[in-house]
C-alpha cells in the first residue's frame, strides 16, 4: 500500500500550520482518535486525475478545526469518516477534487470556497449515521460535485438534520444531489436496505452548472427520501439555458426552485416547464 504523507494518531491539541504538500502517493494527511486538532494555512496539490490523494483524512476524531487553506487533489479535499464529530472548516479552497466527504458527525462549515460530500454511508453493509450537519456561506467552484449526500446500496442507518444554506455554485458538474443507490461499479448483494435520508435542507443556493441536470435525488424505493426542502434555488447552465431537477422516490417540498423537481410538491410561484 503506498504510503500516507503525514499521519497523526491519538493526539491532543494538534496545532498544524503553514504547511506544503504535493503529490502525496496516497492521502496527504490523516488523523486518527485525535481530539482538539487546529488545522490551518495548508496548501496541498495533487493532479486532478490522481486517485485516493485525499486531502485530509479525519477518523474517530473531534473537535477539528481547519481553516484558510488550498486543497486541490483528484480525491476528496477532505474525507470525515466515522466516528468523527465536531468537525468545523472554515475558509477552505477546494477544487480540483471530490469535495468534503463525511460519513458520522456534528459538521459546521461557514464561509469557505469548498465542495462538501456527505458519504460515503453504508459500504459493505454497514451501519452507519450522521446528523447534525450545517454547511453554510459556502461556493462550490468548478468542482465534480457540489452539495452531495451519498450512501451504499445494501447499507442500513441514517442521514438526517442536514442543511445547506446561502450556498453559490460555478460550474459545478453536480450542483445538489443525493444518492441513495451509490456503488463502485460492481454488482452489490442488494438485500433491499438502505441508509434512511431525512429531514435535508438545501435553502439559496443560485449558480451554473456544467450539466443539464442542475438537481438530481435518487432515492430507494423501500426506504425512500423524507422530508426534504428545496427553498430559493435558481440553477442554470453556463449559456444561460434551462436545467433539470430528476427526482425517483423523494418526499418533501419545492419553493421557488428553477428548475423543478417533479416528485416534490410546489408552491404557486413556480412554473414546470415539460423536457
Amino acid at each position: 500500500m503506498l504510503a500516507q504523507a503525514l499521519h497523526f494518531h491519538k493526539c491532543e491539541n494538534l496545532i498544524v500550520r503553514k504547511l506544503s504538500h504535493m503529490n502525496s502517493p496516497r492521502n496527504h494527511i490523516s488523523m486518527n482518535m485525535c481530539n482538539g486538532s487546529l488545522i490551518s494555512n495548508l496548501q496541498i496539490i495533487a493532479p486532478k486525475d490522481s486517485p485516493n490523494t485525499d486531502g485530509i483524512d479525519i477518523s474517530a476524531s473531534s473537535n477539528i478545526f481547519i481553516h484558510h487553506s488550498t486543497i486541490q487533489t483528484g480525491d476528496d479535499c477532505i474525507a470525515i469518516n466515522t466516528a468523527s464529530s465536531f468537525i468545523n472548516i472554515t475558509a477552505v479552497f477546494c477544487g480540483p477534487g471530490h469535495g468534503i466527504s463525511t460519513t458520522l458527525g456534528y459538521i459546521y462549515i461557514y464561509v469557505c470556497l469548498v465542495n462538501p460530500s456527505i458519504g460515503s454511508l453504508g459500504k459493505n453493509g454497514e451501519y452507519a449515521t450522521v446528523e447534525e450537519i450545517y454547511v453554510r456561506n459556502c461556493t462550490f467552484k468548478e468542482t465534480t460535485n457540489g452539495a452531495r449526500i451519498k450512501t451504499w446500496t445494501g447499507g442500513a442507518g441514517y442521514a438526517r438534520k442536514i442543511r445547506f444554506e446561502d450556498i453559490v455554485v460555478v460550474n459545478s458538474g453536480n450542483p445538489l444531489i443525493i444518492n441513495q443507490h451509490y456503488s463502485s461499479g460492481v454488482k452489490k448483494n442488494d438485500n433491499g436496505d438502505a441508509v434512511k435520508i431525512s429531514d435535508v435542507t438545501y435553502r439559496n443556493v443560485k449558480g451554473t452548472t456544467s450539466s443539464e441536470n442542475a438537481i438530481t435525488l435518487k432515492c430507494d424505493p423501500s426506504v425512500a427520501c423524507t422530508d426534504i426542502v428545496l427553498d430559493d434555488i435558481s440553477i442554470t447552465t453556463e449559456n444561460g439555458s434551462i436545467t433539470k431537477g430528476l427526482c425517483t422516490n423523494a418526499q418533501g417540498t419545492c419553493s421557488s426552485c428553477h428548475p423543478l423537481v417533479p416528485c416534490l410538491s410546489h408552491n404557486s410561484n413556480d412554473h414546470f416547464i415539460p423536457r
